[in-house]
């Protein structure tokens, strides 16, 4: 997660940089949409088999995902983290970010300053996730995972400001400020967790008085009262979100997926159980069709013991991982090795 982590802050922010674009061939769906849907692309290739792949998927359209956040009238707004963030003046999201990844990392938003932007350094803003449920890294909150990427840079990164934590409009973030001599980049980092999901802000700009007039801008995000970077665990009008509640004692019932190939893939999902122990929701975060099908049939037979807080049943979040699980990232000398 680390490795990943690292790679996809410094390509953006090159990207941001840069004057050209390479246009992508298709787009992100709609997330909202069940297990027939399919990228839908502007153009397709010709000469080409095309080949349907790994994609995340809903057992319904109501209920929101965390994929599902859009950019509209300068506001990126997601329902399901309770997220709503106001674009710095003349920013613009050009492209869509791609589908989750089988270790449940997202890439909520990439925005960069619009043509019209009057700045003489222009730089990006990444807002990304990454589910605790299925992280390649030890860390499971937001102040852990920023502290293991900063004890685990990379020599070609420095260490500008050791992580600590800030309030911005009124919530907590944990903050970590590091840069490359070399590429003549610097990047901020602003975390918290929402939902057993840590949440980033990162910018990436050669310019740091444009990166912090940007963090400055963020003092009109408004989230979850819940958001806390060594918490965040939902409740209230979400379900509260528990590791591994689909395990041991709490499984009164279950039907196990019968597929028709074999593949070799994790399939990451989330599910919410309703106060009587129901199945009520199922996000196949990456899977081929023909998985998502067959897992969404099997949990609708599931059933579990219902979940009590204060002697009151309520909904619970939680995640299972069908299939061989990645490798966790275990050791920080093997991350600069494949960096």
């Amino acid at each position: 997660m680390q490795t990943m982590f690292l790679r996809s802050v410094a390509l953006l922010g090159l990207w941001g940089l840069s004057t050209s674009v390479a246009t992508r061939a298709q787009e992100t769906p709609q997330s909202d949409v069940g297990f027939s849907s399919s990228p839908v692309g502007k153009k397709l290739p010709t000469d080409v088999v095309l080949v349907k792949g790994a994609w995340s998927s809903a057992s319904d359209s109501v209920t929101p995902l965390p994929e599902g956040g859009k950019v509209a009238a300068d506001v990126y707004s997601n329902q399901y983290f309770g997220l709503t963030y106001t674009l710095p003046p003349d920013w613009t999201e050009k492209y869509s970010g791609p589908p989750p990844s089988d270790s449940g990392y997202y890439v909520l938003a990439q925005l960069r300053p619009a043509d019209t932007f009057k700045g003489t350094s222009r730089g990006t803003i990444l807002i990304a996730a990454q589910d605790s449920f299925f992280t390649l890294t030890p860390a499971k909150t937001a102040l852990e995972l920023t502290n293991y990427i900063r004890d685990t840079l990379n020599a070609d990164y420095k260490v500008e400001k050791p992580p600590m934590e800030v309030r911005i409009a009124n919530h907590s973030f944990v903050r970590f400020d590091y840069s490359s001599p070399v590429a003549d980049l610097h990047w901020r980092v602003l975390a918290t967790q929402i939902r057993c999901h840590i949440v980033q802000f990162i910018i990436t700009s050669r310019d740091t008085k444009l990166e912090e007039t940007v963090i400055q801008g963020m003092n009109q995000i408004k989230l979850p009262t819940d958001a806390n970077p060594k918490q965040g665990t939902g409740g209230g009008d979400v379900p509260i979100c528990i590791q591994d509640y689909a395990s041991g004692e709490n499984v009164k019932e279950r039907v196990d997926p019968v597929f028709s190939e074999h593949r070799f893939n994790p399939v990451p999902v989330r599910i919410i159980i309703d106060k009587e122990g129901k199945v009520k929701h199922i996000h196949v975060l990456s899977a081929f069709p023909d998985q998502a099908e067959a897992i969404s049939e099997a949990l609708s037979h599931w059933k579990f013991k219902p979940y009590l807080r204060d002697g009151h049943p309520v909904e619970v979040e939680t995640g299972i991982m069908f299939g061989p699980a990645p490798r966790p990232t275990t050791s920080p000398s093997m991350n600069a090795a494949i960096q």
